[in-house]
């Protein structure tokens, strides 16, 4: 350890040189604080809290022994900036709203949004509007449709995108035709591909699907030949999809996941240097969590026991959180079944102290109808739980985001495969079902390429539910069978419902970016 007076020297000469007047106790207190580290990782120190305190704004250059306390405390304790988060919940309402701006080709943040869940009528074209601009854009600008290709490839690789009224105003039979649009029933039974421009029928009586999975109101790439006003298609694919290194260009430095932060978190070195350190840290996700069942209660008992030594940076609950609707007592039941799991966390002091408990509600839960997305479970059934364990528990929206370091995480609680194969045009000949769905939602930049009569949505909050860029994981909570897809950088996983799975789990490793399959062991064997 350095001399001390040698250490407050340097102190004192640091200050001074950038115009502040130090008092001793003030100096004294920083010098204890950095006398144990090499003279380079001093300086370090110093500059970054100088930089601190010059962006305080203070009335006087004469500083304090509170101060410094403070100054040092939220600049220097974690290493992060005031705006760097470690781990932050954001519902659905707070998601960041991205416009693409069309003559400038890049992306711009909405300011002054007003959250309101019942807009013009307008805004039910515009979310689809705006979906289309989003894959237009990055379809465009695909290796296979680009204008920049090598002349020698131009006419080999190049295909060029046709808007559905340039087909229109064609008298004769056009052929080599693609064009990007959204599938829709104008008519029962009859099926039109619909684009900003204008729509037009359908004969896919001979078409080939390429992999995906191909539902009503998502947007497709349809080749063909388009004659006598009819568009026959003879092969239907998705849009291409983007990994995020490509995408993030085009949005600069803003924030498009979400949290406080001006900037991205993304390729922040001080979040990163954490989730790297902590090389053990893990996230862990359960669905379909039963509070009122009493072996799923037994079974988070020896989940939480596992745990409590090396406590998870957060364990993610995600509805129903009933066992079986219990009608107007509902609530009551989910409040006293929250009073009992409260009950049993408070013994595992480490686990409440260093975890986070998140809930994310599920269909049945109460008390909001079935729209995404979904708000938070009302406070009035939440306020005991959140009263004994504080902090500790947050109780979110479905969907909604996480961001852990420099990870972004996307949660949704919803029987996706169920919903997509049911209404999709064409059920996969051949394929993995899960592969299907990951391809699809990724192609289509959002947790529900549904009709609104399938699944509704609040108009104004479609950006909830957008994944572009692309997120490091997506969490679909489905009562289908718990699987990991990986594809273009960015995980899918499905943890399956806890009592029908013998209570199995996902387990995410974000230093390694690992994906587990865990469960809690048979007492019986």
């Amino acid at each position: 350890m350095a001399d001390l007076q040698i250490v407050r020297s340097e102190v004192n000469s640091a200050f001074k040189l950038n115009g502040f007047t130090i008092r001793k106790e003030a100096s004294t207190f920083v010098a204890e604080q950095v006398a144990a580290v090499s003279k380079e990782e001093r300086k370090k120190i110093l500059d970054k809290l100088i930089e601190h305190l010059l962006h305080q704004c203070l009335s006087q250059p004469v500083l304090e022994k509170q101060h410094l306390e403070v100054a040092y405390k939220e600049c220097l304790s974690s290493g992060l900036e005031e705006s760097e988060t470690i781990l932050n919940v954001i519902d659905a309402l707070n998601v960041p709203k991205l416009r693409y701006d069309c003559d400038r080709k890049k992306f711009t943040k909405e300011t002054n949004v007003k959250n309101n869940l019942y807009p013009e009528p307008k805004w039910q074209a515009q979310l689809f509007i705006e979906r289309y601009t989003i894959i237009q854009q990055r379809t465009t600008r695909n290796k296979l449709f680009a204008r920049e290709a090598l002349p020698s490839m131009e006419n080999e690789n190049r295909f060029q995108l046709r808007t559905i009224e340039v087909l229109q105003s064609s008298s004769s039979r056009v052929d080599e035709v693609i064009v990007l649009g959204l599938i829709t029933q104008l008519t029962e039974g009859k099926y039109y591909l619909e684009d900003p421009t204008g729509s037009v029928p359908l004969d896919m009586s001979q078409t080939r699907y390429h992999s995906g999975l191909f539902t009503e109101s998502s947007f497709v790439l349809a080749e063909g030949y388009y004659d006598d006003k009819v568009l026959h298609v003879m092969g239907l694919v998705l849009p291409p999809s983007e990994t995020r290194e490509t995408s993030l260009p085009y949005f600069g430095n803003l924030n498009t996941f979400g949290g406080i932060s001006k900037t991205l978190l993304k390729h922040s070195k001080n979040l990163s240097k954490i989730e790297q350190e902590n090389e053990d840290g893990m996230i862990i996700f359960l669905s379909e969590v039963w509070f009122d069942n009493i072996k799923v209660i037994s079974k988070l008992k020896t989940l939480f026991s596992g745990y409590n030594d090396f406590p998870p940076i957060a364990i993610v609950f995600m509805g129903e959180f009933l066992s079986c609707p219990y009608g107007y007592e509902h609530s009551t039941q989910l409040k006293a079944a929250l009073g009992n799991l409260c009950d049993m966390i408070l013994p595992f002091k480490k686990l409440r102290e260093s975890c986070k408990f998140i809930f994310v509600p599920g269909r049945g839960d109460p008390a909001a109808p079935n729209i995404l997305p979904r708000p938070a479970i009302p406070s009035f059934i939440t306020q005991d739980i959140k009263s004994k364990l504080g902090d500790s528990v947050i109780f979110t929206t479905n969907p909604c985001r996480i961001q852990y370091c420099t990870q972004e995480i996307v949660v949704i609680r919803q029987d996706l495969v169920t919903k997509m194969c049911r209404n999709s045009v064409h059920f996969p000949d051949a394929g993995d079902i899960p592969d299907h769905l990951t391809k699809t939602l990724l192609s289509q930049c959002t947790l529900s390429p549904l009709s609104l009569a399938v699944q509704p949505i609040y108009w104004k909050h479609a950006d909830s539910l957008s994944l572009y860029p692309m997120p490091d994981l997506v969490v679909v909570a489905d009562s289908f069978q718990p699987y990991t897809r990986s594809y273009q950088n960015c995980q899918i996983i499905n943890p399956g419902s806890f009592p029908h799975t013998e209570y199995s789990f996902k387990v995410y490793v974000p230093a390694s970016r690992l994906v587990e399959d865990s469960q809690i062991p048979n007492e019986d064997t």
